[in-house]
């Protein structure tokens, strides 16, 4: 069995405050791919990207950079008016990303942001952004997901569009490297069942942990809204769950945590002290890792899954 040191997933995990750090530096590269300021803007993208997709369409457009919407690429509304449409896909062979980007060329701007060069988004989009030095072997996708929310998050930087309260990625990196280098808690690596819980931005975030931590280990977990928690969620939690938050915490949600007996875990809060809510998706990979381990799993090679979906012919 693998260990948390040498599973390729690990070391990918740990990879991250350095492609975090080249993304922000490679900003000024893919001037032509990145939204522009006032653009009314879609991102798409296919499970965990779409998820990457959700969380910088929150940022974009809270910090005035201009309307955007995300959507899984199976589910984008043809026949709505946008700008632009940004893709994110690592593998850049995923059928239902290279179908819509083939279907819009011509009829609007597209950009696609990827791993590989080698692959057909780089003819099916206008223009594409290739992040190689976050590709990775694992099927599992964290560096690479989280390197483009890096790279987003710096492209609105650089534009003076990042919302207030969101730190730079100079401190993402930072709070990385202290996720990567302290000890999750043995009450959460012992917890029976993970409900991950976001606001705005970090919705995306909940939900991205919790694939992650059903990816690789099976694990029971589950991903709300934090203000929706409360309306019907909060009835799964008590002794050894976890209610996990990105972000910043709704008034009294700790309380009622407690009240029902779970456990409240809550690194990416208000205080100076607080992670980064993209270095506290670092903690939640490394737990999957932890769990997959525990549970006998191999974390690089998750149970029913591919690198890419690359679907049939469906007219065969």
């Amino acid at each position: 069995m693998t260990t948390y040191e040498t599973s390729r997933t690990s070391v990918e995990i740990a990879s991250q405050p350095g492609t975090w750090k080249r993304a922000a530096e490679s900003v000024a590269l893919f001037t032509e791919v990145l939204p522009r300021r006032g653009e009314r803007v879609a991102v798409v993208g296919c499970g965990t990207s779409w998820f990457m997709a959700l969380a910088y369409a929150e940022l974009r457009e809270k910090g005035g950079h201009g309307e955007t919407d995300a959507f899984a690429a199976s589910e984008f509304p043809h026949g709505r008016a946008y700008d632009r449409v940004l893709a994110l896909t690592r593998s850049g062979t995923t059928t239902e990303v290279v179908d819509l980007l083939t279907e819009l060329k011509g009829t609007v701007p597209t950009g696609a942001v990827t791993a590989d060069p080698n692959t057909p988004v780089m003819s099916a989009a206008d223009a594409v952004a290739v992040l190689d030095f976050a590709d990775e072997q694992s099927v599992v996708q964290t560096r690479f997901a989280t390197t483009v929310l890096a790279l987003l998050r710096a492209h609105l930087e650089a534009e003076n569009a990042l919302p207030a309260g969101v730190r730079s990625v100079e401190r993402a990196v930072l709070d990385a490297e202290r996720a990567l280098a302290e000890p999750l808690e043995p009450s959460v690596r012992e917890a029976e069942q993970f409900t991950f819980l976001g606001t705005g931005w970090t919705y995306g975030l909940a939900l991205e942990a919790g694939l992650k931590m059903r990816e690789a280990a099976g694990a029971w977990t589950e991903a709300y809204p934090a203000m929706e928690y409360r309306h019907g969620p909060i009835s799964i939690t008590g002794p050894g769950r976890v209610a996990w938050l990105f972000g910043p915490a709704p008034r009294g949600l700790a309380d009622d945590v407690a009240r029902v007996g779970g456990l409240y875990a809550a690194a990416s809060g208000d205080g100076d002290d607080a992670l980064d809510p993209l270095a506290d998706l670092v903690r939640a990979q490394r737990l999957a890792v932890h769990l997959a381990e525990a549970r006998g799993f191999d974390p690089d090679r998750p149970r029913n899954l591919t690198r890419s979906v690359i679907l049939g012919d469906t007219h065969a």
